[in-house]
């Protein structure tokens, strides 16, 4: 973990914690800030705070809506769920140095039946096809 960097709510760690680790071999571990979970060496979802001075990075923007942090889950998504997820925008942030990353504002706005699921899909994308088989 990077020091001085504001860590997540371990709530929210913990929600998500749940459903990435259901899922077959997935392990959680400490990140450079906040926790990911991963499957083999693949990260298939990251909860983080997302710090203002960050905010070019992910939103494009150098602002969060006038907010100094937010917390974020970041996944992998393709295809038109990707195309879908960038072009809604806010909560949905697309840092540009992965393409196929996106990171989800966690807030009291935040649809958790949606989660579990943008969380699934994205360990299907990164999982050997023997584990994604398994779900």
């Amino acid at each position: 973990m990077v020091r001085g960097r504001p860590e997540p709510d371990p709530a929210l760690v913990a929600r998500v914690g749940r459903v990435a680790l259901a899922l077959p071999e997935a392990y959680e571990e400490d990140a450079w800030t906040g926790v990911r979970w991963r499957v083999r060496t693949r990260t298939f979802a990251h909860v983080l705070v997302l710090t203002a001075d960050r905010a070019r990075e992910y939103a494009g923007s150098p602002t969060l809506g006038g907010l100094d942090a937010v917390p974020v889950v970041t996944f992998r998504a393709d295809g038109e769920e990707l195309l879908a997820l960038e072009a809604a925008g806010w909560p949905y942030l697309k840092p540009p140095w992965a393409p196929t990353v996106l990171a989800l504002v966690l807030d009291e706005r935040t649809d958790w039946t949606e989660v579990p699921e943008l969380v699934t899909e994205s360990y299907r994308l990164l999982a050997p096809a023997k584990l994604s088989r398994l779900l």
